[in-house]
């Protein structure tokens, strides 16, 4: 594991210096793209878009494209469109979670209502499908349709396993596949495809994304029982509140005495977060956070495998960077 993850890949501050010039024309263009002539749209978009974070996804694309020997106008339209399917699922789930936190700031639901948040969410898959039209290629739009067609899947099945304590890794992994792990493998299969590359190079980039997008969301689900509030940007047990076990919370359940997994059970049903600390210890007493991080890391590990078939480049090295920042987050 260690291995596939060596000491000498490049840390984030380098891989973004490298991605930065992509970046400033990404952001340009989403800043562009946003604009609309009704003023609550604005606002709303320019809130959560100017919220923070690393603007991981179209990072990936850019790399994506620049690992395949391409770069430019086209990639940086793909990138703009993957972040606004991104940032439309950020609204909506903020409504679904009942959130009002996100990145440290109040989310747009807490300050315009539900109903702006879902239906400038509505707006920005919207745009993000214009965007796609006019790039004029039948094989991004497919991808595209296919991969948030499965976000929509995976938001329907989390909301079947609120408060279902029988949830099981399996159940929890086909979950984070359909909300996170499609999108970072379209992003960077739409990389290679607008570069040029030939279909196994696209193959390898997906799957790259697709276990990227894996290891991303355990190391994020590890912060909610690990990380201090001011790090993780919301409230610290907000899983456990909207009734979501995880995969801590999920490997304490499967190997805790029979007391405990029901008082585990009981409170997942209820979504008691004042149960906090009784959770915390059964997750310490299993060594959930470690599980959960060895999990992580192999999925890393299986992300940076798959970029052996590509050759080395600035742009591979920062590729495998990613996938060490996206498991070492808080650690």
């Amino acid at each position: 594991m260690d291995q596939a993850l060596p000491a000498t890949i490049p840390d984030l501050a380098a891989i973004q210096a490298l991605a930065a010039p992509d970046m400033a024309a990404i952001d340009a263009l989403i800043r562009r793209r946003l604009a609309s002539d009704v003023v609550l749209i604005n606002q709303v978009a320019e809130h959560i878009v100017s919220a923070g974070g690393k603007r991981l996804r179209p990072m990936l694309v850019a790399l994506a494209g620049r690992a395949c020997g391409g770069g430019g106008a086209e990639h940086h339209q793909l990138a703009a469109i993957v972040e606004f399917i991104h940032t439309s699922t950020l609204l909506h789930d903020d409504v679904v979670d009942e959130s009002d936190l996100r990145r440290g700031r109040s989310t747009a639901n807490a300050i315009w209502g539900n109903a702006a948040s879902v239906l400038v969410g509505d707006f920005l898959y919207s745009r993000s499908f214009q965007l796609m039209v006019e790039l004029g290629r039948m094989e991004v739009m497919r991808i595209l349709a296919d991969t948030t067609n499965r976000i929509a899947e995976g938001e329907v099945l989390q909301l079947l396993h609120v408060r279902n304590p029988d949830v099981d890794e399996g159940a929890y992994l086909r979950v984070i596949e359909r909300k996170t792990a499609v999108l970072f493998a379209a992003g960077t299969r739409l990389g290679a495809l607008a570069a040029g590359a030939d279909a196994a190079t696209q193959q390898a980039l997906h799957e790259y994304g697709l276990q990227l997008g894996y290891a991303f969301q355990i190391a994020d689900d590890v912060l909610d029982y690990s990380a201090d509030a001011d790090e993780l940007g919301k409230h610290l047990g907000d899983d456990l509140a909207e009734g979501k076990a995880t995969l801590p919370l999920i490997h304490a359940m499967a190997h805790a005495d029979a007391p405990t997994r029901e008082r585990l059970r009981g409170i997942v049903e209820q979504g008691d977060a004042g149960a906090m600390d009784e959770v915390m210890a059964a997750i310490q007493a299993s060594r959930g956070l470690d599980y959960s991080r060895a999990r992580a890391h192999e999925f890393a590990a299986a992300a940076v495998a798959a970029l052996d078939r590509l050759p080395d480049n600035a742009a591979v090295a920062a590729l495998r960077g990613l996938a060490r920042h996206a498991v070492e987050r808080g650690s």
